[in-house]
């Protein structure tokens, strides 16, 4: 079950080069697809992230990653 992250190599609030790699720290398991979204209103206003079929966005790129941690998929723990 991996993660469906995409992200916006266009938006003005992130930077690739700094949050790919805290991206795939979060969730080394996902495909992250690099590109626009055509979510140009938003993006214009805010960071975001798609994740697993869901916009998350937030004014900073920081704030952004912090709301994206719920909704990232984690393998099951066998007991």
């Amino acid at each position: 079950m991996a993660n469906d992250i995409r992200i916006c190599d266009k938006c003005n609030h992130m930077s690739i080069k700094s949050v790919l790699p805290k991206l795939r720290k979060m969730a080394p398991d996902a495909e992250i697809k690099i590109g626009c979204k055509s979510y140009c209103g938003p993006c214009g206003k805010r960071a975001f992230v798609y994740i697993n079929g869901r916009y998350v966005s937030a004014p900073t790129e920081d704030e952004v990653l912090k709301k994206v941690e719920p909704f990232v998929k984690r393998p099951a723990i066998k007991k």
